[in-house]
Order: structure tokens, then C-alpha cells, then sequence
């Protein structure tokens, strides 16, 4: 199923590329919307609106998504107002996509961060069920609302810097932030504070002790903000949910009450903390320290689910704007401070070994969470509440681990030399020789309907394989007089080509017996008119010249 989604969104995704040609400005080629709809159509009237839906989730956009709004509420009116139910001609078809036509262009032209997507999500899948064979750990049980958790629960989600989404696993369970809200509070500290106001109060050094150690710098300041004492004091100086909503892109972002009282209840090291911290005169003058602490409390009790906080660490990947609203809600410098310390002292007492091998910015929480983040890639929320000795998820670490080992994310991995590694923000090398080999498959096949997508999408209806043989040559040695047809005069192919044995599409007509075929070249060629061929503005030229035959 997952190769014909795919195959269904490659037919679709080459036929933009043209978006600022010179024919489309003066109105001679069709729309955006016209050319998404020719080519999903298949040279049918009508386009099944599973089929569109299919082909757009296959890039990594969801129907919910709030970018696409006015389109699936147009998709949604149109379903109910026509009687053809879900079947769509191209005057509804460009009514509903036509509000959302750039998100869309980009999405089928392959222009996100990671193009291949389903291919990419299909090794995420491969990750879940390794680490998912993971044992041991211990689910955290000294507060005791955490303990309640079932140690079974296991979920991945990921939502990248342009908004494709992915989850496996327990991804809509509520979960509560714990530690993971740290770099949160942070960056929302900085951002309406800035750098020197908060480091003041706080530094950026990693302690070297456990993250609810009674200890202080040489300037009688926490360590940082990663640990208990530092997350307390950068409490005092921040107001929160808001942030987290506009983070989360507005999905789902609650708060457990019961888990708040539980940690009120069982937060005498905090408490102390807190009772050095004011001793210390750590805090901002005025502090109210035991309302700071019960806020300190609420913000670790902060719900979210492993798709919400996967948007919030693609937020911190995108430098500060929610990738599905694109509303900017950090600054760059709260964004960099933030990352920067997630990668040095994100991951408790293990933070050296996690920078070491897995190399990205992370935070881990006692609940089970890490939220990882891949800068200018994606956002991730792994999550699974049985804890190693460090506090760490022992599902989670494996999972990150084994990401840096599958891809090139690790923050030092060479793009260039690397080559043992994926890369998925690349496109795969081999497409061309997919091309070539799709386009002389369809005229082996007699595929019309093909050869008039790939000609639609712009692919060089010229292009050889490794016999120098041509699409034409494939179709008159097999006798298809339509698909020579169309070759010769909707998309207007040289008659001429030599293959390796300096055979012509017609010397291969004539050598199998294909008369009719041998007698529509001969004609052709009389009047066929070589055009002048340069590298320079060839693509756009091979788009037009199929164009102007097809449409």
C-alpha cells in the first residue's frame, strides 16, 4: 500500500517545477490548480477525492492541518452540496485546492525538508519496533501520580521544520512535561528578557551533579537552567501557557491537577532547594519563593502528548516559528541559547555521553519523555515511562541512538563525506534512472495515460538508457501506433535518435514487421524541424514543447 501511495505522489510531484515561467505569466499555460488536477486525473474527468487525499498525506501533510483550512472546508462544503459525492471535475477541484495552492505546490514538487517522506517515516517505523523490544528500566515512583503509568506505553511523533507529521505507537495518551518543560521556560525567558537579564540570575555551565543537587556556582548561582535549582529561579521570571499553545501550534496542551498536588506533596528537595536558592538571594528582588515554587510545581505538571510536544520541538527547529501556523513565537537568540544548553546539560547526569553519540539538543523528563530536536530538520517526542539509572527513558535513548546511527543527524556527522548514512533531506540519487526507466516501461507497455503524466510533469520525453535507446524506440519495436503517436505529435520527440547499434525508431519498426508504425515515422519525418538545443533554460523548453502538444 505504502508503494503505490508513493508512486501515486511521484506521478503528481514534478508537474510544478514551471511555477515562474514566462507563458504562465502571460496566461498561455494553465494554472497551478489545472496541472495538479491533470495530473492526478490520469486523462479521466473526474478526480476521486480519496485519491487527492491519499496523494497529500503521502507528503507529510495532514487533513487537520490549519495551513490547509480553507481547502478541506471547501473539500468538506463541496461533498455535501454535490450530488457526485466524491468524485470532483476540475471547476470544484480548483475551487477547493485554489485558497491553498502554494503549501500545496511545494508539498508535490518534493520541496519540503524531507521530500521522500514515506520512505523516511518507513524507517522511523523500523526504529519504534527495535526499541520497543527494549526491557528494564523502572517507571519513576517517587512522585507518586507518575507511578500510576502503565510501562507498556511507547510512542514516537515527529513533525518536521515544514510541517509533515509522523506518529507510531501511544502518541495521543497525555503525559505531563516534567523536566521537559525546562528549555521551554527557558527559551520564553530569554525571549521576553533577554540573554544578560536571565543569566544574571542563572549560568549555562553543566553541574557535574545530580539534577536535584543542593549546590550553587562560585557566584552562588545554579548551574544552569537544566537542572532543579536553575529551572526554579528562571520560574520566577516567566509566564508560560500561552507560550506553550502557540509552541504547540495549538494542539493539545492541558494541565494534571493531581499530578501538581502530588508534586507538591513529595517536593521537600525541592522545597530546600528553593530555601538555599533564597538564602543565596538567587532569586529577582520581591520573589514570593513558596508561590514560585508551587508554580514551579505546575508548569512539571503541564499535559501535553507526544504529536503536541513534537510541534514544540519543531518550533525550537525552526528557529522560533510553529511550523503548522507560522506564527513566529521565539526569538532566534532564545532559540540558540535554548539548543545550546539542551545539547550541553539536557539529559541529566548523562548529557556527555547523549552529546557524544547521539550529537542533536534534548531533553529528557522523569515521566518518560525526550524531546529532541534536529536544528532546521524536525522536532521529536519519544516517550515511555520506564527510566534507566540516569532518569532517562530506556526506549527513548535506544531510539535516539539508533536514528544518529540510520541518518546523518548527528550535529557532526560530515554532509559530505559521510556516505555510509542517510540523508533525508536529500533526494534519492537514483531518480533519473527511475525516470528512464518509468517513461520506456510505459511505452514498452503501450501505457498512453502514463507517458502523458510524465510529459505533463515535464520530464525529457527524450531521454536514453543505457543503449542510447529511446522511448520511441521501445514503441515502434513493439508496434504501440498510439504511443508513437503521441511521442511524434503531442510531445514532438526527434525521429531520428541512434541507439548503440545505430539503429533509428524506424529501423527498429522495420525490423520487427510494425508497417503501420514504419509509415507514421516516415511521414513524420518530413516534416519534423529540429529544434536549436542548449543546457541553458533546456528544462523549461522541454516543458513548453510538451505543453503546447498536450494542451
Amino acid at each position: 500500500a505504502c508503494r503505490t501511495v508513493g508512486s501515486v505522489c511521484t506521478k503528481i510531484i514534478y508537474a510544478f517545477f514551471f511555477l515562474f515561467s514566462s507563458k504562465m505569466k502571460q496566461g498561455l499555460l494553465p494554472s497551478l490548480e489545472d496541472l495538479l488536477f491533470y495530473t492526478i486525473a490520469e486523462g479521466q474527468e473526474k478526480i476521486p477525492v480519496h485519491k487527492f487525499i491519499t496523494a497529500l498525506k503521502s507528503t507529510g501533510l495532514r487533513t487537520s492541518d490549519p495551513r490547509l483550512k480553507e481547502c478541506m472546508d471547501m473539500l468538506r462544503l463541496t461533498l455535501q452540496t454535490t450530488s457526485d459525492g466524491v468524485m470532483l471535475d476540475k471547476d470544484l477541484f480548483k475551487k477547493c485546492v485554489q485558497s491553498n495552492i502554494v503549501l500545496l505546490t511545494q508539498a508535490f514538487r518534493r520541496k519540503f525538508v524531507i521530500p521522500d517522506f514515506m520512505s523516511f517515516t518507513s524507517h522511523i517505523d523500523e526504529l519504534y519496533e527495535s526499541a520497543k523490544k527494549q526491557s528494564g528500566g523502572k517507571v519513576a515512583d517517587y512522585i507518586p501520580q507518575l507511578a500510576k503509568f502503565s510501562p507498556d506505553l511507547w510512542g514516537v511523533s515527529l513533525c518536521t521544520v515544514d510541517g509533515q507529521r509522523h506518529s507510531v505507537g501511544d502518541t495521543k495518551v497525555p503525559f505531563c512535561l516534567q523536566s521537559c518543560v525546562k528549555p521551554l521556560k527557558y527559551a520564553i525567558a530569554v525571549n521576553d528578557l533577554g540573554t544578560e537579564y536571565v543569566h544574571r540570575y542563572v549560568g549555562k555551565e553543566p553541574s557535574g551533579l545530580r539534577f536535584n543537587k543542593l549546590f550553587l556556582n562560585e557566584d552562588d548561582r545554579p548551574h544552569n537552567p537544566m537542572v532543579n535549582a536553575g529551572a526554579i529561579v528562571i520560574t520566577s521570571l516567566i509566564k508560560v501557557m500561552q507560550f506553550m499553545n502557540k509552541m504547540a501550534g495549538n494542539e493539545y496542551v492541558g494541565f494534571s491537577n493531581a499530578t501538581f498536588q502530588s508534586e507538591r506533596e513529595s517536593g521537600d528537595r525541592n522545597f530546600a532547594i528553593g530555601y538555599y536558592l533564597k538564602e543565596k538571594k538567587c532569586f529577582p528582588e520581591g520573589t514570593d519563593m513558596v508561590a514560585i515554587l508551587d508554580f514551579y510545581f505546575q508548569l512539571c505538571s503541564i499535559e501535553v502528548t507526544c504529536e503536541s510536544a513534537s510541534v514544540m520541538a519543531a518550533t525550537l527547529a525552526n528557529g522560533g516559528f510553529c511550523p503548522i501556523t507560522g506564527e513566529r513565537v521565539l526569538s532566534p537568540e532564545a532559540v540558540r541559547n535554548t539548543l545550546s544548553l539542551m545539547h550541553s546539560c539536557g539529559m541529566y547526569d548523562f548529557s556527555g555521553q547523549f552529546a557524544f553519540h547521539v550529537g542533536l539538543p534534548a531533553k529528557s523528563g522523569v515521566a518518560g519523555g525526550i524531546l529532541l530536536v534536529v536544528p532546521n530538520v524536525m522536532g521529536l517526542m519519544c516517550w515511555s515511562p520506564p527510566l534507566d539509572k540516569m532518569g532517562n527513558s530506556v526506549k527513548g535513548i535506544h531510539f535516539c541512538h539508533d536514528l544518529v546511527s540510520l541518518c546523518n543527524f548527528h550535529n557532526y556527522d560530515n554532509l559530505r563525506h559521510f556516505a555510509k548514512k542517510l540523508d533525508p533531506r536529500r533526494e534519492g540519487g537514483d531518480q533519473r534512472v527511475k525516470s528512464v526507466i518509468n517513461l520506456l516501461f510505459a511505452a514498452y507497455t503501450g501505457d498512453v495515460s502514463a507517458l502523458r503524466r510524465f510529459a505533463l510533469s515535464g520530464m525529457d520525453m527524450e531521454q536514453r538508457d543505457y543503449d542510447s535507446r529511446t522511448a520511441l524506440h521501445v514503441a515502434a519495436a513493439e508496434g504501440h501506433v498510439d504511443v508513437v503517436k503521441f511521442l511524434l505529435e503531442a510531445c514532438k520527440v526527434n525521429p531520428f535518435p541512434k541507439d548503440r547499434w545505430n539503429n533509428t525508431p524506424m529501423d527498429e519498426a522495420l525490423h520487427f514487421g510494425h508497417h503501420d508504425v514504419f509509415k507514421i515515422l516516415q511521414e513524420y519525418q518530413v516534416q519534423y524541424t529540429p529544434s536549436e538545443d542548449n543546457n541553458d533554460g533546456k528544462e523549461n523548453r522541454t516543458v513548453h514543447k510538451n505543453l503546447d502538444g498536450l494542451l
